[in-house]
């Protein structure tokens, strides 16, 4: 219909030569400057609340173009108190170069509590990132006034006693404001001291979820004022409890509205239906993607809800424990998805693993999305008991653009990489270059910053929506590319949002690897108020900021 108002280009640098199909990695950690590892503040009493934590967020703090890292941080236990500059939440600017500095204090983020997930996302509408920080029994609103932030969790009233593992973005109800959807995992407090494990022997384990009661999500509807509603009940969501890990939204059966999905612990998870007047259903069941198809309860931890194969209808992945499978389930339409984690190859490749944080990411920009998993089992004891281990590295799945992955990660450099208890999990392009780089939190360990050096990969085009009907951010608009000059593709989809992986979120232009294309023959984006903008002829090889038009 129109082509875009605004193009505010930023030109880098891009690489000339066809995809190699090679996706390589490598640890900067150290010589980035970033020092961060997450205290989980463990205990002999195995208190479940130290194996949970980890999140992230990848977010522009500062306006300045670079995009900077936040990590939240545990506390003393018992108290749950940050008594200590250890326990501090950390927030590291991006100087440019892969290089970042500590502006923990100067932005106010030094934090309270237990804090274990974030979220960002421009709440009010003003320009400036903000940031949803989770943990237990709190959580923090922090509004960022031009990189310094406030906490307003009081005056937003979002005040909470919950244990909180993650939270989510999004306009459920298409009135331009964001809305804040909370996961909260069970009832916990420090007196609980159930012995589980292997007492004859002295082994004491963190004990199994199904100890622990479900409990219901909360949603927050933004009033546009600075203040949220709790509309957990008239919504619906708090009909439907659960041990809720992660989150990510999409609109799955491309009605307009965006729905959303919850893993649950040891429990079938939920698939929530936007049905556009105010409430949702639950249809994880009749839909296929509330268990795998053997069945099962899992332990399923991170989803991301993206698709894969290139079809135009976003897909569900999710990570689980050793044993179970990260099952991935491939949407069919009309509301319904069969689960192909082994007919994709993953599931024989998976079988020994276990994953928390995944991201489903074009990493050597051939078109097609890879799917990147961060490892490591719940039990730190799991050794002594079964044939699978705590720490582990972390994993990338190529996409053979075929319906199929083939495991790339000896030769990206992850499988040599350090056996850790991943967690969080970001990506985003931190130094420019085109290609996608990815952050991973471990507990007690160092924070990994896995720098994409993948050599002859493809073109790319990213895209900066900004919202003028729609919400600023542009969370739920679905950008679509066609292109003719690239055979191994034709058209691609993906939708903006920051729910991404477990307990973290990314804030950053929209990604596409377009391959042999330089030029892409026509972007549609379909932004949440329902306006379709086109353009045409696109350049491959740049960001684009596109605001949206009346």
């Amino acid at each position: 219909m129109t082509r875009s108002l605004t193009l505010a280009v930023s030109l880098l640098l891009a690489p000339a030569s066809a995809p190699s199909g090679q996706i390589r990695f490598e640890d900067v950690a150290r010589e980035a400057g970033i020092d961060f590892a997450y205290q989980n503040a463990p205990t002999p009493r195995k208190h479940l609340i130290e194996t949970m934590p980890g999140g992230m967020a990848v977010f522009d703090f500062d306006g300045d173009g670079r995009l900077d890292l936040f990590f939240p941080n545990g506390a003393a236990i018992p108290g749950l108190v940050k008594d200590s500059p250890r326990y501090w939440n950390r927030l590291f600017r991006n100087e440019g170069g892969m290089r970042f500095s500590d502006q923990t204090e100067a932005a106010g983020l030094r934090g309270e509590g237990y804090a274990s997930s974030a979220a960002v996302a421009d709440y009010d509408n003003d320009g400036d990132a903000d940031l949803f920080v989770g943990g237990v029994h709190r959580q923090t609103l922090y509004r960022n006034s031009g990189g310094r932030f406030e906490d307003v969790t009081a005056k937003a009233g979002l005040a909470s006693d919950q244990w909180v593992v993650g939270g989510g973005w999004f306009d459920y109800d298409d009135d331009g404001w964001l809305d804040l959807l909370v996961v909260n995992y069970t009832v916990w407090d420090e007196g609980y001291d159930r012995y589980c494990g292997d007492q004859a022997r002295g082994v004491r384990v963190y004990c199994h979820p199904k100890w622990f009661p479900a409990i219901p999500l909360s949603l927050h509807r933004n009033r546009g004022d600075g203040t949220f509603e709790d509309v957990s009940v008239k919504s619906g969501v708090a009909g439907h409890k659960g041990r809720g890990m992660g989150l990510a939204f999409a609109d799955y059966d491309r009605d307009g509205l965006l729905d959303f999905y919850v893993t649950n612990d040891k429990l079938p998870s939920f698939l929530f239906r936007n049905r556009g007047d105010g409430t949702f259903e639950e249809t994880a069941l009749l839909a296929g993607v509330a268990l795998p198809e053997h069945g099962q309860d899992i332990s399923a931890m991170a989803v991301d809800f993206r698709d894969y194969d290139n079809d135009g209808l976003p897909d569900v992945h999710v990570t689980a424990l050793a044993g179970e499978s990260f099952p991935l389930y491939r949407n069919q339409g009309k509301g319904l998805f069969q689960d192909v984690t082994y007919r994709t190859g993953l599931g024989p490749v998976v079988a020994g693993r276990s994953g928390w944080s995944n991201g489903l990411f074009d990493f050597d920009n051939d078109g097609w999305k890879d799917l990147f998993t961060a490892n490591s089992h719940v039990n730190d004891s799991i050794d002594q008991f079964e044939a699978f281990a705590y720490r582990l590295p972390n994993s990338v799945f190529r996409n053979r653009g075929d319906g199929t992955f083939a495991d790339a990660s000896a030769e990206s450099g992850l499988a040599a990489g350090p056996a850790r208890a991943h967690r969080g999990a970001g990506f985003a392009d931190l130094d420019e270059d085109g290609r996608l780089d990815v952050v991973v939190t471990a507990l007690e360990g160092p924070t990994e910053v896995w720098r994409n050096r993948s050599e002859g990969v493809g073109h790319w085009l990213r895209f900066r929506l900004v919202g003028t009907k729609s919400n600023r951010d542009g969370i739920g608009a679905v950008v679509k590319l066609a292109a003719a000059s690239d055979p191994r593709w034709r058209e691609q989809w993906n939708q903006v949002t920051t729910a991404v992986g477990y307990g973290s979120s990314t804030h950053a232009p929209l990604h596409f690897g377009t391959g042999k294309a330089t030029t892409i023959d026509r972007v549609e984006i379909r932004w949440p108020s329902g306006t379709l903008q086109v353009l045409e002829s696109v350049a491959a090889d740049q960001t684009l900021t596109v605001k949206e038009t009346p």
